[in-house]
């Protein structure tokens, strides 16, 4: 009996005991962690992002932020001058006494101005009413100049766009748009409508635009630059494949069904491309069998906004374009005659993995004048430009050369040939921090234009003589100057100013160096540690992960006060880590393909190498490890806890593409090769879900057009005949962002991160309230 008593009053006190460990979050601590998101983080910074409107004779303005409201300021830099635009306490005096209403000169009420021909007066709109205000004299009256249009890079057949569905020419004077698959093309002074092809029908149809994953109703062309011919494609989709959706309501569910095939499908959408002489309305179609859908960036033909992968002959008598094999290995360079639909083939490039012709942007041109092409190739293990003779189809040298990356190829000077570029890794430091370059087309003079140490965006004036140029650190703020074209510094137009920021508590991530797997690769990411640390004590850690080969999770490598939600989830109690490992881009190219075919693997092992590394500098129990991510993130997520579980022990996964034959057939082809010629049974993560040990919450969009929620739905019937336990979150007419229900995730990640790794109690129901005004 006494035993009995004992053993009763010990268990008792161990009850106790654990009581008075556990611990609960309030609405007070998800608050705090609340004031680390965008919207609360972004109104506390000023003196930033300088977006210039480009006026005559090179001139600018800019609207910025301060810490009393906004400011205009006005940039001449062939005087060397930055002043204020107006006296704005003067023209809310002015505005004032002429509306009847007081005006605060900081927060005067519009946001945008434009300047009369003359250059004296700028014209704004408030209380919708027109004013035009003149600095010089302090004059104010109703608008009725003519304002003088701000000046943009001239429209081009790869980028011109109209407005709503329609595609303008290059003049201005013409439109093309679809009308029952067939495309037409609108005077835009009269209005008159002509139909300029006649054999479009459904799933064959003329420019129509449609990559399985995105789509639209806006025509994909590439106008000639003398705005006489289209360059565009009929789209043939008769024997693809078709997915299916369907929505939540109440009454009958609607099926959304489109084209959309999938990895190893027999037929994928092809294109037969086409020249349409808009003046005849005649249709020359090349001699050439049709391509797959695909460009030398991914499978969406338009990602540029028109028609990718297209160049033409100034005097639209050819028509310059790449074809690209269905798993991204071969590349045809081609050129079209546009009278007559004949091909030549200039010169083809295959690999053994795949094949991008940079970041963000197409970095080949045609230069039909000096009867030469520049191309970008990674045949060296770095991302480069070559010269080549579009006659011969020779190479005629090697333009950029070295260990490091050109990224993007922005402006070729023809008449003095020299190239522009964007790169990154030549510099000493952090890899991915981006530098502006010139170098000429013998690969001679390369020159760097922002030596300033850090991630540069750089915008160019019209004529390209000069650029404003912005460069910071995750970890510092924004400088933003005015520079030539030959990198000289004008002036410092902004230093961002986050003073303000800081007082409330805010604390940028910390870069971090690490090494990867293998134990030789430099890897790098960024740290996210509480605000306020206990020295006694280690702390739980969330891997955000968002893995290559497409991408990365960092994102930008340039100053944001705010990823997502990291340094919130850090504020209730983690550790937050994002870690760029090996088969993410804008590195080498057999960094860039560690994993190529092993996409299950991609990354995770850097990541726990990684997290090990920084439990010697940081705080953190490597006993509880979490990982969320989206889209690629939500497949790296489910297949780290399925094949790391005594490593991983929560996980979120949201958005998951953990199937990539039940993804569109492009991106798992390219990047993991053909159904034939690579194990996707090894990669599904269905197959491994009865490893499972840790925490798992699923989410998906049952209305996700991306990545369709069947991935997902695969893995929830692998876990239940696994009997396993998990969670699941469903947004029934969400696609694959989750819109207004952002919010509600995020929440409940933090709840689910809170009880899970934390082992704490988090507050019923807590509602984020995002900022609903603009600053």
């Amino acid at each position: 009996m006494n035993k009995y008593l004992l053993t009763v009053t010990a268990f008792a006190l161990a009850l106790s005991a654990n009581a008075q460990q556990s611990t609960s979050l309030t609405a007070k601590d998800y608050e705090h962690a609340e004031s680390f998101l965008g919207y609360n983080t972004e109104p506390f910074i000023d003196r930033s992002s300088v977006r210039p409107n480009w006026l005559p004779g090179n001139k600018f303005w800019y609207r910025v932020y301060t810490a009393q409201g906004s400011e205009y300021v006005l940039v001449d830099p062939v005087k060397k001058t930055r002043t204020v635009a107006f006296n704005a306490q003067k023209l809310a005096d002015a505005l004032s006494a002429a509306g009847g209403k007081k005006y605060d000169a900081n927060k005067l009420p519009f946001q945008s101005i434009k300047y009369t021909a003359d250059g004296k007066s700028i014209l704004f709109s408030a209380d919708a009413k027109k004013w035009a205000y003149n600095p010089a004299t302090n004059q104010l009256s109703a608008d009725t100049s003519k304002a003088l249009p701000e000046k943009a890079e001239k429209l081009t057949g790869r980028a011109a766009r109209g407005g709503g569905n329609e595609v303008l020419s290059p003049d201005g004077k013409r439109a093309v748009f679809i009308k029952d698959y067939n495309l037409w093309v609108r005077d835009v002074a009269s209005s008159k409508q002509i139909q300029l092809t006649t054999d479009g029908a459904k799933d064959f149809g003329y420019a129509t635009d449609n990559a399985g994953w995105t789509m639209s109703d806006r025509p994909i062309v590439s106008w000639s630059p003398d705005s006489k011919k289209v360059a565009t494609f009929q789209q043939d989709q008769r024997k693809a494949s078709d997915m299916y959706l369907v929505t939540t309501n109440v009454g009958k569910p609607t099926l959304k069904a489109w084209k959309y095939p999938l990895p190893g499908d027999k037929d994928i959408i092809t294109i037969q491309r086409v020249i349409v002489d808009v003046d005849n309305a005649k249709v020359v179609r090349f001699n050439i069998p049709p391509d797959p859908h695909r460009a030398t960036l991914s499978d969406d033909i338009s990602s540029s906004g028109s028609f990718d992968d297209a160049e033409w002959k100034a005097d639209d008598t050819e028509f310059a374009f790449v074809s690209t094999s269905r798993d991204h290995k071969n590349e045809k360079v081609r050129i079209a005659n546009a009278e007559t639909g004949a091909v030549r083939e200039v010169f083809e490039e295959t690999v053994k993995t795949q094949f991008e012709s940079g970041w963000g942007v197409i970095n080949w041109r045609y230069l039909p004048a000096s009867k030469e092409i520049i191309w970008f190739s990674e045949r060296d293990n770095w991302g480069h430009l070559y010269l080549y003779d579009a006659t011969t189809g020779k190479v005629k040298n090697q333009i950029t050369k070295g260990d490091w990356v050109v990224t993007k190829l922005l402006k070729v000077d023809e008449k003095n040939r020299v190239l522009y570029f964007v790169a990154g890794g030549r510099e000493a430091g952090n890899p991915y921090f981006s530098h502006l370059y010139k170098i000429g087309f013998n690969g001679k003079g390369l020159t760097l234009l922002t030596p300033e140490e850090g991630n540069h965006t750089v915008i160019f004036s019209p004529d390209y003589n000069y650029f404003v140029d912005s460069y910071s650190k995750p970890d510092v703020a924004p400088v933003t100057v005015l520079r030539d074209i030959k990198g000289k510094m004008i002036t410092i137009l902004e230093k961002t100013d986050v003073s303000r920021l800081v007082a409330t508590g805010w604390k940028p991530p910390v870069p971090v160096k690490l090494k990867a797997h293998d134990g030789i690769t430099d890897i790098y990411g960024l740290v996210f540690t509480p605000t306020k640390m206990d020295a006694n004590k280690k702390y739980p850690v969330i891997d955000y992960i968002y893995p290559g080969p497409q991408g990365g999770g960092v994102g930008s490598w340039s100053f944001v006060a705010s990823r997502g939600d990291h340094q919130a989830l850090a504020e209730l109690g983690f550790i937050v880590v994002v870690i760029e490992g090996t088969s993410n881009p804008l590195r080498s190219k057999s960094f860039h393909d560690m994993n190529y075919g092993n996409m299950a693997e991609n990354t995770l092992p850097d990541q726990i190498t990684g997290i090990r590394q920084l439990a010697s500098q940081y705080p953190i129990d490597t006993t509880k490890v979490g990982i969320w991510g989206h889209s690629g993130g939500g497949f790296a997520t489910a297949a780290a806890m399925f094949r790391y579980p005594d490593f991983f022990k929560v996980g979120i996964s949201e958005s998951g593409n953990h199937e990539n034959r039940n993804y569109e057939d492009d991106w798992a082809e390219r990047y993991n090769g053909l159904v034939e010629n690579s194990d996707y049974d090894a990669q599904a993560n269905q197959n491994y879900a009865k490893n499972l040990k840790g925490k798992l919450m699923l989410a998906h969009g049952m209305m996700d057009n991306n990545v369709p929620p069947y991935n997902t739905l695969l893995v929830v019937e692998a876990l239940e005949k696994a009997n396993k336990s998990f969670d699941l979150v469903i947004f029934p007419n969400s696609a694959h962002g989750y819109g207004q229900y952002s919010g509600y995730m995020m929440r409940r990640r933090w709840d689910y991160f809170v009880k899970n790794l934390l082992g704490a109690e988090a507050p019923y129901d807590y509602q984020l309230k995002p900022r609903t005004t603009p600053r």
